[in-house]
């Protein structure tokens, strides 16, 4: 095992004292081109171009001598400290910390930034970054080869926001651009960037509050405090689909967390959307009504979340909408069903009237590949004054949970 392995930051500045004291007594230098050609390494130590850090730490673990690491940044924030700290390589790492690339990118941009989201992005999961991007009104994007700037563009189609695209941050290279989010998928983007996204319907006078918590927007009005919210908190009485026991029973089934997209079919007033988009998901809702869209992005303001609404009728308005991961059926049949298992959401739930209609939604959702379960739901609303009964709702609830492929 190598004698000692510290770990040195790099923005772009001259390296502090304690950071070349340690380089200069280096005989394993590890990091990318860049850093390897830094003046400051010495030309006797060995030298690992940086590609994969786990086979890096491997090689330092084997090392008998004095190993220094160099990354951008700060290497404690979504840096290589993590993987050198795994306990199969069983390293002890000193840290040497530079500004991070986040931190530098705000400052460029001249931005607070103890309000917003950030997500490291790559080709194989870039839908849950942009899914944070769409719930979300600032959110610092770490961004990798086939997922930058432009693919995040591309796949926040529909959905209007502002980038500022910093590019090769504390090099000479260092460029900032500002572009609407349409604009942004016509140009080519050079690695590294990261990129900050803001836009949407922003809660209460942000830019005057302050804050007491890192990543939760800063002015964002705290809100009634659970979920299943009455329909005083949604402008008045919701139609039996809405009702409180029944959104609450699919919300838990559903469990919309970051990153996910959740799909709201026939939202009406918009309830189980909102409730959905305050677990911090993104939410698309769709209704034919534009009455109805209305009232859910009405809903959503007043509640301080995003919501994208989209007006047409299901199934047909689904096809050309981003990929789900969860889904709720306020209406449609077993049509709107069928349209939505074609898609391999992990979970949808609808509810029925009648057991006829329960039967052929459950038919609709095992035909897709779905295990179903089905419970029949009655709640009684009481007068307490009186004790006598003010209103009764008895409805089937539904939910598919998606049936990996064998």
């Amino acid at each position: 095992m190598a004698d000692r392995v510290t770990v040195i930051g790099w923005d772009g500045s001259a390296l502090t004292a304690p950071a070349r004291s340690a380089l200069g007594a280096a005989t394993l230098v590890a990091g990318a081109a860049h850093h390897l050609a830094l003046p400051e390494v010495p030309p006797t130590a060995e030298r690992i171009r940086l590609g994969s850090v786990t086979l890096a730490a491997r090689r330092i673990a084997q090392h008998r001598g004095t190993a220094v690491v160099l990354a951008d940044g700060d290497p404690g924030f979504f840096g290589v400290v993590r993987t050198l700290r795994a306990p199969e390589h069983g390293l002890e790492v000193e840290v040497v910390p530079a500004v991070s690339s986040v931190a530098t990118a705000f400052a460029r941009a001249g931005m607070p930034w103890d309000d917003a989201q950030v997500v490291v992005a790559h080709s194989r999961d870039l839908r849950r970054a942009v899914n944070v991007c769409r719930a979300h009104t600032k959110v610092a994007v770490l961004t990798s080869p086939g997922a930058g700037p432009a693919e995040l563009a591309l796949l926040l189609a529909g959905v209007h926001r502002t980038f500022v695209i910093c590019e090769a941050l504390g090099t000479d290279r260092e460029r900032v651009t500002v572009l609407t989010s349409d604009k942004v998928a016509d140009h080519v983007w050079r690695d590294p960037n990261v990129v900050i996204v803001v836009g949407g319907s922003p809660a209460g006078a942000a830019a005057q509050g302050t804050g007491w918590i890192a990543a939760h927007e800063v002015g964002h009005p705290a809100g009634p405090r659970g979920w299943g919210l009455p329909d005083g908190a949604y402008g008045g009485a919701l139609d039996e689909g809405e009702s409180i026991q029944l959104r609450t029973a699919q919300l838990a089934r559903l469990g919309p967390r970051v990153g996910d997209l959740v799909w709201d079919i026939g939202t009406g007033s918009g309830a189980a959307a909102v409730e959905a988009a305050r677990f911090g998901a993104a939410v698309i809702a769709v209704d034919a009504d534009p009455d109805a869209c209305g009232r859910a992005a009405a809903v959503a303001r007043r509640h301080g979340v995003q919501l994208q609404v989209v007006q047409g009728r299901a199934p047909q308005i689904l096809e050309d909408l981003p990929e789900p991961d969860v889904v709720r059926i306020g209406g449609g049949g077993a049509a709107v069903v069928t349209a939505c298992a074609d898609r391999r959401p992990e979970r949808i739930v609808t509810h029925a009237a009648t057991r006829d209609e329960a039967e052929a939604l459950g038919r609709a959702l095992a035909d897709g590949g779905y295990e179903v379960e089905c419970a029949l739901l009655q709640s009684v609303d009481l007068d307490t004054m009186a004790w006598v009964e003010r209103e009764r709702s008895v409805v089937f609830l539904l939910s598919g949970y998606r049936v990996p492929h064998p």
